[in-house]
């Protein structure tokens, strides 16, 4: 892929992973973002001029129109975990999805990549992951040939997953584990799914499929807060919260981010952890797109460190006393 590749939610933590994939392979990259200040670092992740940062907002048709002007290909990056104000699951994950669909079809784009999510279905008891769904659909029906991408739980520096629960450990003697920690993921790491998304954008094969991405190996909820806590060298107690105690959390968790705060947990999270995060037996993820996943315990070691007590001088785990 050597075109013109427009990201819509390129300056996420996901898409900004696959703006540098695409910037390793030559690609020229457009980054359409609603808040271009924030994506100034973009630039520095390619050759002077090689990656530009412009303004759009997937609710502006206009806006959007103009992003995708010349582009040879678009991947749409674009998704919220919570609900807030006016960005809604619905007007992000399906109108949003269905416009620039429509818009880059309409454009000539040739090559269309969507980002959903393992979770992704019209019966999901969360609204997330049925917009999910929703927007697969709304995306293959304006653009046929799009290639869908779907990741487990995505782990990396940015993460809002492991850095969650690791600062919480900093504070709190204990860490609740909802349902009793049983629902299994499959955490796959944030450069990972950038090098499969930009393999898939160039890719004739990829198109009209669907991947589901996942690391080398899955883990019970439980089983990720222990390893999070071995590297993090904290011993903490680890509290089975049961689904109608979870629901009051997040009940708690939607008034926080009505305020417009990040909510620690909202009562459509909660319902997506009644499901298992794993990808399908079968179906076509990293490996089908030449990208050899990497392991959790390889890679959060790196970013975690700075959760321990002294940080990176921390002594080795062999030479605590106690935490």
């Amino acid at each position: 892929m050597k075109g013109l590749v427009t990201v819509f939610g390129g300056s996420g933590f996901v898409g900004s992973q696959i703006v540098r994939a695409l910037a390793r392979v030559g690609a020229r990259v457009r980054v359409a973002v609603r808040q271009p200040g924030r994506g100034y670092r973009l630039r520095m992740l390619g050759d002077v001029g090689q990656i530009e940062v412009v303004q759009a907002n997937v609710r502006d048709e206009v806006s959007a129109a103009r992003a995708l002007e010349g582009a040879e290909a678009c991947i749409n990056a674009v998704a919220i975990l919570y609900e807030s104000g006016r960005q809604t699951f619905e007007g992000v994950h399906v109108d949003g999805a269905r416009r620039i669909a429509s818009l880059a079809a309409s454009a000539g784009v040739t090559r269309f990549v969507h980002i959903s999510a393992i979770g992704a279905d019209a019966k999901s008891p969360a609204a997330y992951g049925r917009t999910k769904a929703a927007g697969e659909a709304a995306t293959r029906e304006a653009f046929p040939g799009a290639a869908i991408v779907r990741p487990s739980v995505v782990f990396g520096p940015e993460d809002h997953f492991f850095n969650r629960f690791a600062q919480m450990a900093t504070i709190s003697p204990a860490l609740p584990l909802i349902g009793g920690g049983h629902t299994r993921m499959q955490p796959v790491f944030v450069a990972d799914v950038g090098a499969a998304v930009a393999k898939a954008v160039g890719s004739d094969e990829a198109a009209g499929r669907t991947f589901e991405l996942g690391g080398p190996e899955a883990f019970t909820f439980r089983r990720l807060m222990e390893i999070m806590l071995e590297v993090i060298q904290r011993r903490r107690l680890l509290v089975s919260t049961p689904w109608p105690v979870a629901g009051a959390l997040g009940v708690a968790g939607d008034l926080v981010a009505k305020i417009g705060a990040p909510p620690p947990l909202t009562t459509d999270q909660v319902a997506l952890l009644r499901s298992d995060n794993v990808v399908a037996a079968g179906a076509p993820g990293l490996r089908e797109l030449g990208v050899e996943p990497n392991a959790l315990e390889a890679i959060i070691p790196s970013y975690l460190y700075r959760y321990r007590r002294g940080g990176q001088y921390a002594q080795p785990p062999e030479a605590l006393s106690g935490v």
